[in-house]
């Protein structure tokens, strides 16, 4: 999801308390070079930067401003729901016909939402590059229990409304090979025939 504003790789200051008596000024060009300074940045890194860009600019452009230090759960949920006119994503309402039908034979006046997966996974990208401007974890609004519970409550609704499963798939466990008695002297037998050779 690309959620780049305006230019493609504006600077921004941000501002971050790493105290509660000291604010120190990191610049987000440095995001991307944190690997090693002779190779590009990898397409997770550079989504990251473009993402924290474009959160730091719906901070600049809210009304009144917002400066990061003061940015809560609450103005992150602001942030995601604002995000949803941008979405692709069909999300059938309950009254709607189609609720609950993933491929629904005829078009419908639903809205188009951003995706849970693509929610998630901004978030996770939000809540590393906030860490790595110099705010601390326990203070990360991208982490916020709101946060959280919103997108439990996204990804349940989006699931019933499109008739598609969220649940994780579990890993089946690899059959174990036992070795009978027979078959542990048959192999033994064998390599003590090939090594005899």
């Amino acid at each position: 999801m690309d959620l780049a504003s305006l230019s493609t790789n504006p600077t921004y200051s941000s501002p971050v308390i790493t105290s509660p008596t000291t604010t120190t000024t990191t610049n987000t060009t440095t995001l991307a070079t944190t690997t090693s300074p002779s190779s590009t940045p990898s397409r997770y890194e550079n989504q990251k930067r473009r993402d924290w860009n474009t959160f730091c600019q719906y901070l600049r452009n809210h009304r009144p401003p917002l400066s990061l230090p003061i940015c809560s759960g609450a103005h992150v949920l602001e942030f995601l729901r604002y995000l949803d006119q941008f979405g692709k994503t069909k999300v059938h309402n309950q009254t709607c016909p189609f609720f609950g039908f993933p491929n629904p034979p005829a078009p419908c006046p639903c809205p188009l939402r951003q995706a849970w997966g693509s929610l998630d996974a901004l978030i996770g990208r939000l809540r590393a590059a906030y860490e790595e401007h110099g705010g601390r974890p326990e203070g990360n609004p991208f982490g916020a229990r709101a946060v959280r519970i919103y997108l439990r409550e996204v990804r349940d609704f989006q699931a019933k409304a499109r008739g598609v499963s969220y649940e994780k798939k579990r890993k089946r466990p690899k059959p174990k090979v036992t070795a009978t008695p027979q078959s542990a002297a048959a192999a033994e037998a064998a390599a003590a025939g090939s090594s005899a050779g």
